[in-house]
């Protein structure tokens, strides 16, 4: 009997030990891992910082080594100067004016045929959808030459046409690929019962899809937003009357050959940043929702 005794004993003591060990390696594991995410945040929040930090800098003072964390003085005027130094406000109208018209284009034309490749059947629509796909690997820069001769001989050049426009025909194909994946989650019931109650594809398509369809939307609006927002290269190309210019040709427009306010286009910067980190942090919710339940079905 003590002998028993003892071997249980031995038995539940190297479980214990085992147990242990098991939480240990888990805690340790967990905090390798801690360790590593916050280190590569704090390296990516680097130049944030410095961005910021050197926007209350003096001039002089920007390139100063070793940097100073928290400047010294603090100069808040360098965000005066630098929404006052180039005509901001009509950057800001002229930049909120392509997001509304791309909101508008992007949202409704992707969604649309986004719409009619999920649940609409017709004779290669795998072909003609796989082809959509095989445009995002076309580099922009293989089609900015014949846009830019097509958009010339248009008479674009110098109107926000060029950078609207495409828009409305497709949306994108990304935009149409996100959608047409969240599409394909909600259930063909839902449309089967509305053609039993006379409803046509595009009433299901407006009345009952978009509604359902809401975080998918929001996802593709932040894009939208986002890219219009930081576009630089499109602008460049097509507009050239200063009074046209969007925010990002604004921010351009404080370097120069002989001479670049680094204090005031880090205030500017910094400034212009503010409105996308608001609005990922108040629709990040959506965003996630978005993207992750288009990827339930393929």
């Amino acid at each position: 009997m003590a002998t028993t005794e003892a071997r249980l004993s031995t038995q539940s003591s190297v479980a214990l030990r085992a147990e242990r060990g098991g939480l240990y390696r888990k805690w340790l594991s967990r905090a390798i891992i801690w360790v590593v995410l916050v280190a590569g945040a704090i390296l990516m929040m680097l130049p944030l910082v410095w961005m910021i930090s050197c926007s209350f800098k003096l001039e002089q003072k920007v390139f100063e080594f070793p940097p100073q964390l928290i400047p010294d003085p603090i100069r808040a005027a360098n965000y005066v100067d630098a929404l006052t130094y180039k005509p901001f406000h009509i950057y800001l109208k002229n930049t909120l004016t392509l997001i509304v018209l791309n909101e508008l284009a992007i949202v409704l034309a992707s969604s649309f045929c986004a719409y009619g490749f999920a649940r609409i059947q017709f004779p290669g629509r795998e072909f003609w959808f796989a082809l959509v796909l095989a445009t995002m690997m076309v580099p922009f820069v293989v089609l900015m030459v014949p846009q830019f001769v097509i958009f010339s001989r248009l008479h674009w050049l110098d109107t926000y046409l060029p950078l609207t426009v495409p828009y409305f025909f497709g949306g994108g194909a990304f935009n149409i690929f996100l959608l047409r994946q969240f599409f394909r989650t909600i259930p063909e019931e839902l449309a089967d019962a509305a053609r039993i109650d006379g409803c046509n594809e595009f009433t299901i398509y407006a009345q009952i899809m978009m509604p359902l369809a809401k975080p998918a939307l929001i996802t593709v609006a932040i894009f939208t937003f986002f890219g219009t927002w930081n576009d630089f290269l499109g602008p460049l190309l097509y507009l050239n009357s200063p009074e046209r210019f969007t925010i990002s040709l604004g921010l351009a427009g404080f370097r120069s050959i002989m001479r670049t306010r680094w204090d005031l286009l880090m205030a500017a910067s910094t400034a212009t940043t503010l409105p996308i980190v608001i609005i990922f942090f108040f629709a990040q919710r959506y965003f996630v929702q978005g993207v992750v339940l288009s990827g339930l079905k393929g």
